[in-house]
């Protein structure tokens, strides 16, 4: 009797399990990303940032394998497997927000993009920078809040910042640092309901951006600190990129040079951050506009004793970043562990290139 023989894996085979194998590989060095200082290994951070469409890639080879009845299937499963944890943190399902312990504490972070989002046609009969400026202050106010944390803050000419705050927030504290240019004064602020204790600014080398603190008086008599930061931009134009289709060699290589600087400076500001954070006695919330992704270094460590707001009481897709939504999510609020998030929001006002972030915390 002739021996039957076995059906080899074939050409395609071959390809798939070797494509299945890559794109595997490429999502456990995702989730390593955020366990890798970037200073080190800048590509890392780009594998964060790309753990989404990675995952979408592994989900699509694993559903292919699975209709194909392919003993393949595995790779991309086992692979898919981490992402039960981590995909909470860029879309939540349900609310989880617990119930207040007394009238919980009101946060709001925004990065408000210096107002030049006053340049849309809908403030083009007015003096786009104020009208949007009048929009943001409107909407802060409607939020009701008790501390705002503002990155990005940009105000022309020779304004008077105190005089602004008590024009427009008289009723808030302000702690506040600005960067001073010949056409005005940009930078960070916080205001507070709560008395303002302290505060204080970590200027990053070679960089305008920056982190402030303010040390609040609560009313239950403790004080806690809140880090205001604003970590190292891109500095790029993904609109420009995207209408080049890659063609433009010189845009590229910009481009390329841009993110290489900014990944590997933004490492060394959190970690005078975190050694601020080791070194204080008090309580600490870190909100602001990190510049990187869940799945980032930068993420992990602010991680070290918080919890994030959006993950424990958001809803939908926390992404922040107007551009790419919703794959993009650079804005946070997170918390000491043993507090509790009660609610999480991520309005879609287009003030700003970004969103703000609304959370209730219970102290």
């Amino acid at each position: 009797m002739a021996k039957v023989k076995k059906k080899g894996w074939g050409f395609t085979g071959v390809i798939a399990r070797l494509l299945m194998l890559l794109a595997a590989g490429l999502l456990l060095m995702s989730y390593a990303s955020m366990l890798v200082n970037p200073s080190k290994a800048w590509y890392m951070t780009a594998l964060g940032l790309m753990f989404v469409p990675i995952a979408l890639l592994n989900l699509f080879l694993l559903i292919w394998a699975i209709r194909r009845r392919s003993g393949a299937a595995f790779i991309p499963l086992l692979a898919l497997l981490p992402s039960l944890i981590f995909i909470g943190r860029y879309l939540q399902f349900s609310s989880g927000g617990e119930t207040p312990t007394g009238k919980p504490v009101k946060i709001v972070s925004y990065n408000v993009g210096h107002f030049i989002m006053g340049r849309r046609p809908e403030f083009k009969d007015a003096e786009g920078h104020k009208a949007c400026m009048d929009s943001v202050v409107r909407f802060i106010k409607d939020t009701d809040a008790d501390i705002v944390c503002l990155q990005e803050i940009n105000l022309p000419g020779e304004y008077d910042v105190s005089k602004f705050v008590k024009e427009h927030f008289p009723e808030y504290e302000a702690g506040y640092f600005m960067f001073i240019t010949e056409e005005g004064s940009y930078g960070n602020m916080t205001l507070s309901r709560f008395p303002i204790a302290g505060k204080g600014r970590f200027q990053f080398e070679k960089s305008a951006n920056q982190a402030i603190y303010t040390d609040l008086k609560i009313t239950d008599g403790s004080t806690i600190r809140v880090y205001n930061c604003h970590f190292e931009s891109y500095n790029i134009s993904l609109s420009n990129l995207v209408k080049s289709k890659g063609k433009d060699s010189t845009l590229v290589r910009d481009t390329e040079e841009k993110m290489k600087r900014s990944i590997k400076r933004r490492p060394e500001q959190v970690e005078q951050v975190m050694a601020d954070i080791e070194d204080c006695t008090m309580e600490a919330i870190v909100v602001g506009d990190f510049n990187d992704n869940p799945m980032s270094y930068t993420y992990h460590r602010l991680m070290k004793g918080r919890k994030d707001t959006f993950v424990e009481a958001g809803k939908g897709f926390g992404a922040t970043y107007s551009t790419l939504w919703p794959l993009i999510r650079i804005d946070y609020i997170l918390y000491p562990s043993h507090f509790k998030a009660v609610s999480n929001q991520i309005p879609k006002v287009r003030y700003s290139d970004h969103f703000p972030v609304i959370a209730e915390i219970s102290l």
